[in-house]
């Protein structure tokens, strides 16, 4: 049923706008008494979704018992990002979600129908899990929050990724991962309908239909000034929501260039990138751009580890982005890295293929460990007075007499040559 449903590439929603959909969509659901609420962490600052939580909790008061940032992977929020992303909610309905503890199996996905979304190249079996407040919290509604757009594992952003990625486990991230990239990046980017998503949607409907899923999604895209705007909302518990929602997304942040890119500068801010974990969108979002023997150049004043768990960590220095058939021959004979999969996905995600150069510039990582993970290295201070990110625009930019096309948020969108 969809609740809400307004957007389009022209669309510029206001807070004022957001409120009343809230309201709108809360009052057609009926009375709610204990809701659980499921937005991004941080990393996911410019999605709306911290005011559409705070929204949420305004309209409904105590009947918001918890706050779970669906973190997947990612390190716990700090209170000072909690504060900014969420303004007045109280810090003490967040919960902290534990990617290998604090999950249970909902069901399990079958290998017949794995090897047939795959072509044949996987045959194992896939976990719908979730994380335990989901399943054993006694909620009368959960709302999963958050923004649509194109995604380099499972082609488009949010809806059932939210809840078995968000707040799934270790196999299930592992696998579902894997599944992206050994079936290609290429194929996926900025597809409503992958072999990822088929896995999760089959993981919501025969698993858990039963849970008081609603979702509440956001569109957003750059106005003419480089500011952003909410082009869209979509408040609803099927499919059909999501799909409206990936439609706009695709028209709004889908960024088809004339010719491929000989040089492409991206900078990570440094509040939103601390890992080449979330810092490889520059590598993913503008691969299907890159011109061969291009260059990408990443700026990034923040960046001081690989991954944002320990492990996976140690596993990137260990193994680097060398690309597809390098690391797959990594996973048949490494035990470590076949036991995490999602770590080999990253690894493939993150590799240019050998088409282009990438040189990353981090602020809090050495030469060494740059290149030892399969990078180029420069420094970023130099690099940055060269590519001022306060004086470039996003788009094509002459520096030094020479081109270059520069992106200021690699998170917000897709780029490719190829249509």
């Amino acid at each position: 049923m969809i609740y809400f449903s307004q957007g389009s590439p022209q669309d510029d929603l206001s807070p004022a706008d957001m409120k009343r959909a809230v309201a709108e969509a809360l009052d057609r659901m009926g009375r709610r008494e204990k809701v659980l609420i499921l937005p991004p962490d941080f990393t996911r600052f410019h999605s709306r979704a911290g005011e559409l939580t705070e929204m949420v909790w305004e309209r409904l008061g105590k009947g918001v018992a918890d706050v779970m940032p669906a973190l997947g992977t990612h390190v716990p929020m700090t209170e000072k990002q909690i504060s900014r992303m969420f303004g007045k909610v109280p810090s003490s309905l967040f919960r902290e979600h534990r990617w290998r503890q604090d999950v249970v199996t909902l069901g399990t996905v079958p290998s017949a129908f794995m090897e047939e979304v795959s072509e044949g190249k996987l045959h194992y079996t896939w976990p719908a899990q979730v994380n335990r407040l989901l399943a054993e919290g006694g909620h009368d509604l959960i709302l999963s929050i958050g923004q649509v757009v194109p995604h380099e594992v499972i082609g488009m952003a949010n809806y059932t990724k939210n809840v078995f990625v968000g707040t799934g486990g270790e196999e299930a991230i592992h696998k579902s991962h894997f599944l992206g990239a050994v079936y290609g990046m290429e194929r996926i980017m900025g597809r409503a309908d992958t072999p990822v998503r088929r896995v999760l949607d089959y993981g919501a409907e025969h698993f858990a239909s039963h849970l008081p899923l609603v979702y509440i999604l956001t569109v957003i895209g750059p106005r003419a000034d480089g500011t952003l705007a909410l082009r869209g909302l979509y408040i609803g518990d099927d499919r059909e929501c999501y799909l409206r929602a990936a439609d706009l997304a695709r028209k709004v942040n889908f960024n088809f260039l004339e010719k491929p890119l000989k040089k492409c500068v991206v900078y990570l801010d440094p509040e939103e990138f601390h890992s080449t974990w979330l810092g490889n969108k520059a590598v993913y979002r503008t691969r299907m751009a890159m011109a061969d023997g291009g260059e990408l150049i990443i700026l990034a004043p923040d960046v001081k580890e690989f991954g944002e768990d320990k492990t996976i960590d140690g596993l990137i220095r260990k193994y680097g982005y060398r690309g597809t058939d390098h690391t797959l021959a990594l996973v048949e004979r490494e035990k470590d890295l076949a036991a995490n999969l999602s770590a080999a996905a990253h690894l493939i995600h993150g590799s240019s293929e050998g088409r282009f150069s990438i040189t990353y510039c981090p602020g809090r990582l050495t030469r060494e460990e740059t290149e030892g993970a399969g990078f180029l290295y420069a420094d970023v201070m130099g690099m940055m007075g060269k590519y001022d990110p306060e004086k470039l625009r996003d788009g094509y930019n002459l520096v030094d007499g020479e081109e270059i096309f520069y992106i200021s948020n690699p998170a917000l969108g897709l780029w490719s040559s190829q249509r």
